[in-house]
């Protein structure tokens, strides 16, 4: 589906919105198994979240935590032999296997990796509210050709009932990968907004090939200034809020990129952000902190105060995407089908 030419309203100042995509395992396993990125998961578990939210706290920021459905559950067993039958299973070329081959099937105190329902009440718990959006249920690529609208659908009815037995209402979506697919579905799950791709010609590729990447890793080495957004109006209900820069992690080749020009590029954008009155939506993965993450979380410490000494200066907001969409939702003429979101 090709999005509508419609821009967001004029903004009376910029914005800059975090979001996190929470997966812990579930975000390699059909490509890696569960062993190549538990450590990075237990890191995550043992002190990425509360060093996060500890961080996000003493800036006085709201962010939005992408949270895989799966995480939501204290515990899942197979019914017949099967998990999750209530899932329609995706056909994923590279995956050979059930998508569900690798679930314990158990609790999170016997396999912490695979469920989160403890991180996510110490999220709820946050001096600062926090909003907790979703990322899917089971990580199903909903771009790929392989994700038919019925395991979409699926999906989606999951990870909103999951969320809901926590009370918890579900306004914004990170899709896996970055792959959009089944927009139209969105609304319906009483969705408000996704992050899209940003407009870089290699981030709007439906995959990443190795010229895009070539081209991604270019413009970071230079410290090319990350572009600034603004938001879409795609359907009614439905904004999307593109992604503009992701936090890098530490390792494979990117291991190589100072973390001065992860740190530098992101305060371009923020001051961008400021200047045109646009969005700069920085995202990551709590994994992507896990190697050298005294150093990771010296920087992103650098990167959220320059955003608060901003709105200290009355020239930036910081906001979630589900209360963007909902300020969005108020400047736009016209029913909404809806009420307005935000924390969770």
């Amino acid at each position: 589906m090709s999005e509508p030419s419609e821009l967001a309203p004029a903004l009376p100042r910029g914005v800059f919105t975090l979001s996190l995509d929470f997966e812990l395992i579930w975000g390699t396993l059909d490509l890696f198994g569960p062993e190549r990125f538990r450590r990075a998961c237990e890191f995550e578990r043992s002190v990425g979240i509360d060093t996060l939210l500890s961080l996000l706290s003493e800036h006085e920021i709201s962010a939005t935590w992408c949270a895989l459905g799966h995480l939501f559950l204290p515990s899942c067993q197979r019914e017949g032999g099967i998990a999750h039958p209530e899932i329609v299973r995706p056909r994923h070329a590279w995956v050979h296997q059930d998508w569900f081959h690798h679930d314990p099937c158990r609790d999170e105190a016997a396999d912490p990796t695979f469920y989160g329902r403890s991180l996510l009440e110490g999220i709820r718990a946050c001096p600062v509210p926090q909003e907790i959006g979703s990322h899917g249920f089971s990580h199903v690529i909903f771009g790929d050709p392989g994700c038919s609208r019925e395991s979409a659908e699926s999906e989606l009815a999951a990870c909103v009932r999951a969320a809901r037995e926590m009370g918890i209402v579900l306004r914004s979506f990170a899709f896996p990968r970055n792959r959009v697919g089944h927009l139209d579905l969105l609304p319906g799950h009483g969705f408000s907004c996704y992050r899209g791709p940003g407009p870089r010609w290699y981030e709007r590729r439906s995959s990443a090939g190795g010229l895009q990447r070539l081209a991604h890793l270019a413009d970071v080495v230079a410290a090319v200034r990350p572009p600034v957004v603004s938001p879409r109006f795609v359907r009614e209900g439905l904004w999307n809020i593109p992604g503009s820069m992701i936090y890098f992690p530490m390792h494979g080749l990117r291991r190589h990129i100072p973390l001065s020009v992860r740190v530098n590029r992101a305060k371009k954008g923020l001051r961008s952000a400021a200047r045109q009155r646009k969005v700069f939506h920085l995202w990551f993965h709590p994994t992507n902190l896990a190697d050298e993450p005294e150093r990771m979380f010296a920087g992103l410490r650098e990167i959220l105060r320059a955003a608060a000494d901003l709105r200290r200066r009355g020239d930036l907001d910081i906001e979630p995407m589900g209360a963007v969409a909902a300020r969005l939702d108020r400047a736009r003429p016209g029913p909404t089908l809806r009420p307005p979101g935000g924390l969770g």
